[in-house]
């Protein structure tokens, strides 16, 4: 298995689960001498000033550590490595990694590798670093340098945790996890739950435009602080409409959709429908076509009162929906379900 920068697969679609709007941390590193581990999960591209330099030498927006070296000076042994632990911001299933050296030129690492682990409860982040039961999910590789390395992992476990090994050190910029979220659920049980929300279990499926930002945002915790936080269609010359589909946590009932235009003044949608979907793929009204308002929260009841596993968002005729949220109840053969995979 090898990254690439060439490669686009469809993993790529997914969530990053490690990113820290969706609750990644960094929690913990063995070394972070030149640069802090946390940058490994902020959302936005990494960044480069050159020569800006503050009292470790330059500045970078990555994790980087320092030289190793042998005894007496010479170079690190072969297994020689540094090693930093994130907890997953939703629990998942990975089904691909990216390893973003963007930046690092002469100081990356020639190799990496990733492991998974689920862990209960909330031990402290150096017993959970200690653990010797973590599951290869990227054999080590090969990584080029100020490159995106892609790396698909072809595994079913689900994980909380995972395990960035640098060989034997350097810097890497991002760190991003794409996978499908499997949350624990048990808590919530039969309490009313955001059924869309990526925290629950929700995931985008399909969209008919991403021109300026991914359908993925709608579905993020908390509302968004700027335009660029939400889901913006490009502006059609046609006389069609932009939808958004999404898988909900399990079959559920909804009873209140928001649609939150927040920070779209111009260029929000005129109207939306909000349409079911029932596990056997027929349809049901959940919210008739209604107008919307620029820079809004729209709460919404829905009176269908019926079972669906997913809904899909239609928007009149294009424009930018910040967050949808589809608050209802799992089924009880949902919640059954759900328990099941976790046992």
């Amino acid at each position: 298995m090898s990254g690439t920068t060439d490669a686009a697969p469809d993993f790529l679609l997914l969530p990053d689960l490690a990113v820290r709007p969706l609750g990644g941390a960094v929690i913990w590193a063995d070394d972070e001498s030149f640069a802090e581990k946390e940058n490994l999960i902020r959302p936005e591209a990494p960044g480069f000033r050159p020569a800006t330099f503050g009292n470790k030498g330059q500045v970078y927006d990555g994790w980087e550590t320092r030289r190793r070296r042998g005894p007496g000076g010479a170079a690190p042994a072969a297994d020689d490595c540094d090693t930093a632990v994130v907890r997953l911001g939703v629990p998942g299933v990975v089904r691909g990694v990216v390893v973003d050296t963007a930046w690092f030129t002469g100081n990356y690492p020639p190799e990496i590798s990733v492991d998974g682990l689920v862990v209960d409860g909330y031990p402290a982040a150096a017993e959970i670093a200690a653990r010797t039961d973590w599951t290869p999910l990227v054999v080590r590789s090969k990584v080029s340098g100020d490159s995106a390395n892609v790396f698909p992992v072809d595994r079913d476990d689900r994980v909380t945790h995972v395990r960035l090994r640098i060989h034997p050190d350097g810097g890497v910029a991002r760190l991003r996890i794409h996978g499908e979220p499997k949350p624990d659920l048990r808590p919530v049980d039969s309490l009313p739950i955001d059924l869309a929300a990526l925290e629950s279990g929700g995931r985008v499926t399909d969209c008919s435009n991403r021109f300026y930002s991914q359908p993925l945002n709608l579905l993020l915790p908390d509302r968004s602080r700027v335009m660029g936080e939400g889901w913006e269609t490009a502006r059609r010359r046609d006389h069609g409409n932009d939808w958004v589909r999404v898988r909900l946590a399990g079959e559920g009932v909804p009873h209140l959709v928001e649609i939150d235009t927040s920070y779209y003044l111009f260029n929000s949608p005129g109207a939306a429908t909000l349409t079911g979907i029932r596990a056997d793929g027929t349809e049901i009204e959940l919210l008739p076509r209604t107008a919307l308002q620029p820079d809004t929260r729209h709460r919404l009841p829905i009176v269908a009162g019926e079972p669906v596993t997913e809904v899909r968002l239609d928007v009149y005729p294009d424009g930018g929906v910040a967050r949808l949220r589809v608050i209802g109840t799992l089924t009880e053969a949902a919640r059954e379900r759900l328990r099941a995979e976790l046992r």
